[in-house]
């Protein structure tokens, strides 16, 4: 019994990479998104500019507890490994924007189809702002990008890396993907089955590549037709020049 009991190398870097992930998204669930939150949010600041608070408060707790806090996590227990383990690199550079090319060719009219539905305009932008200044513009992307960095260096770096050479490439695949896709289910079906197949697309990607620079800026490319397709055709919000 002792024997099964016995922890290896492997057994710590599975517990690090799945442990990782899910851990950091409960904490990031309940210190961010929950409703009870938001209430705060509006006590604090009203329900206008709590509208813009709350969505930049979850960014940035995003940085923290899924990549900053884990980043710290894995250099400690890991200290062998660098940045370039976890896919942070621009190695493959030519491949990378091949990939990426196809990517945005495939994602691109998918998003601007999908902006005019009401589900759509009911989601994105996640600021629901009325009157979009500049200032918020490059704010919104500016935090949204962090984010995502934060999100892929947990998701395709640490959690994909760390299995791969433990249970190998499709096991680490299915788990990532399971994963990926139910840190999904609150904003509803569709988004949840959708993250499935871009999951895996963006997992044998990176495997391919080395580095996690096409699922970062495919999905800061998602993440902005999303939100600024959505705006443009939500007939309650605008761009103005000032606040």
């Amino acid at each position: 019994m002792r024997e099964l009991l016995k922890w290896n190398n492997a057994d710590l870097e599975m517990l690090m990479a799945v442990g990782l992930t899910t851990l950091g998204f409960i904490i990031y669930w309940f210190l961010a998104l929950v409703e009870g939150v938001k209430k705060k949010f509006e006590s604090k600041y009203g329900k206008e500019k709590s509208l813009i608070a709350w969505v930049l408060y979850q960014k940035q707790m995003g940085v923290l507890f899924l990549g900053i806090v884990p980043a710290i996590a894995v250099f400690i227990v890991f200290p062998e490994h660098g940045w370039k383990y976890y896919g942070v690199t621009l190695q493959n550079f030519g491949d990378s924007l091949l990939y990426l090319l196809g990517v945005a060719v495939i994602i691109t009219p998918l998003a601007l189809i999908s902006a005019r539905k009401p589900d759509t305009i009911a989601t994105y932008p996640q600021i629901r702002a009325k009157n979009w200044t500049p200032g918020l513009l490059v704010l919104n992307t500016l935090n949204w990008s962090m984010y995502l960095l934060a999100y892929e260096f947990l998701f395709r770096g640490i959690l994909l890396m760390l299995l791969v050479p433990v249970i190998g490439v499709w096991p680490a695949i299915i788990i990532n993907t399971s994963l990926y896709s139910a840190t999904h289910i609150p904003k509803g079906a569709k988004e949840t089955i959708s993250a499935i197949p871009f999951g895996i697309a963006l997992c044998l990607i990176t495997l391919d590549t080395g580095s996690i620079f096409v699922a970062f800026v495919a999905h800061v490319l998602l993440s902005q037709l999303n939100d600024y397709c959505a705006l443009h055709f939500n007939p309650e919000m605008k761009i103005v020049r000032r606040g």
